[in-house]
């Protein structure tokens, strides 16, 4: 069995490597990419991209549905193919309407692919060696995305065709992952292959399973945190605190090093506790980056507003590490094993509807007031870390804890808890 697992661990993580490298390669050169091929405003091609991710979210609650019928393997692939299919065309787009009629599978497709995939590492891998297979994935997809960067960096510095190289080889990624996941067979954790079945009335149940909600509406203002990094803090550092364009990159820095040479380590002490503290401890670690940030707006510039933006992001990543993967544990596990797809569905809005809105709100409230946005996010943090610290005890048991307490190890089985612990 711990040879399976451990081949299981290597082809996945091997995928994961070869689709964020891919990803990594395209990714930061979206805006550029269709500006460059079609000529259009860089403002016009981002009403089209975000347009395109609005309706893909009516993708999400299907893709809980078909994972529920089909298993999250099948879905998964699936995903993987059509956003290849679609980059495949990207060299053939010369106006806004051809840009449209490909960007949007690709929607579709990075809509469905957060369920498909929590989903998956639910059907391979559970108790803690689920928490530890998301943690070395999200060291690992940091990492992966860094060098497509920089292959995508190497690519546009000997040529302009280097555009055409980014999107033909996001596309390759994604073939070589699908190629590589498709070779692992689903259901070795909690079910044989071929038994998953169809819940009729599945989203009905997702409706009455008040905890799995609470943890939904919980996650949507710690998402919106996540956003800042990309959306909010340049803008603040740069317009607000006058610091130098340089000091992104090097924040930046700072968070996805940090994820991608921590997050194992850190996870490997996390699986000692309960998931539901190590979730409400990163929410509330963000909550105080969050202040700090407000309370430079005060600082004069210098080497002491430096620092303090430093200590800032390190907390953010502090944030980041004890939250990420434990979270995305606790709910694979809190959702029941028939409706898996549709409640991880319903839980990825979460994530879905911040990441579709932030570029507007986040925007919106610095314009508004720049102090204000980092106070309102630190306390939307601060009431999702007590809020998730109350649903503790209604949380089926498995979810909270990687390790079964061993006094009572009947708690080890998925549903709500009995005990008021």
């Amino acid at each position: 069995m711990r040879e399976r697992l451990s081949s299981v661990r290597y082809r996945y993580m091997l995928g994961m490597v070869v689709d964020a490298t891919g990803s990594g390669m395209y990714v930061p050169m979206s805006l550029l990419y269709f500006h460059h091929v079609t000529g259009l405003p860089l403002t016009q091609v981002g009403v089209i991209m975000t347009t395109a991710s609005v309706i893909g979210l009516v993708s999400n609650p299907v893709a809980g549905v078909l994972i529920d019928r089909f298993g999250a393997r099948t879905i998964l692939i699936g995903t993987y193919v059509l956003r290849a299919a679609a980059f495949c065309v990207y060299p053939f787009v010369h106006n806004g309407v051809a840009m449209f009629a490909v960007v949007l599978p690709v929607a579709l497709g990075d809509t469905s692919y957060p369920p498909a995939i929590q989903s998956f590492v639910a059907e391979i891998v559970r108790g803690t060696e689920r928490d530890k297979l998301l943690a070395l994935q999200r060291s690992l997809r940091n990492a992966g995305l860094g060098v497509g960067g920089l292959l995508a960096g190497a690519a546009l510095a000997l040529d302009t065709s280097g555009f055409y190289v980014v999107v033909i080889g996001a596309a390759l990624g994604y073939v070589a992952a699908a190629a590589l996941l498709g070779t692992i067979r689903s259901g070795t954790a909690e079910q044989p292959p071929g038994t998953r079945v169809s819940r009729k009335g599945g989203y009905r149940m997702v409706a009455r399973n008040r905890p799995f909600l609470g943890l939904t509406l919980l996650n949507i203002p710690t998402a919106f945190g996540y956003m800042v990094l990309s959306v909010a803090l340049p803008v603040y550092l740069t317009r607000e605190l006058d610091a130098p364009v340089s000091l992104v990159g090097f924040v930046y820095a700072v968070n996805t090093v940090g994820i991608a040479v921590l997050q194992v380590p850190v996870s490997r002490v996390l699986v000692r506790y309960r998931r539901t503290r190590a979730v409400a401890l990163g929410a509330a670690v963000f909550a105080l980056s969050f202040t700090t940030f407000a309370v430079l707006g005060s600082v004069s510039t210098g080497a002491a507003l430096i620092a303090g933006v430093f200590a800032a992001t390190a907390m953010f990543t502090a944030g980041e590490l004890l939250h990420g993967a434990m979270a995305s544990a606790l709910v694979a596990q809190a959702a029941p094993e028939e409706t898996r797809g549709r409640h991880l569905a319903v839980y990825q809005l979460s994530w879905a509807v911040p990441i579709a809105l932030a570029p507007t709100v986040l925007t919106a409230l610095l314009s508004w007031t720049p102090t204000g946005m980092w106070l309102l996010l630190a306390a939307g943090a601060a009431g999702a870390a007590t809020g998730v610290l109350r649903l503790e005890r209604t949380l089926p048991q498995g979810a909270v804890h990687p390790v079964p307490p061993r006094a009572e190890p009947a708690l080890t089985t998925t549903g709500p808890s009995r005990k008021a612990a």
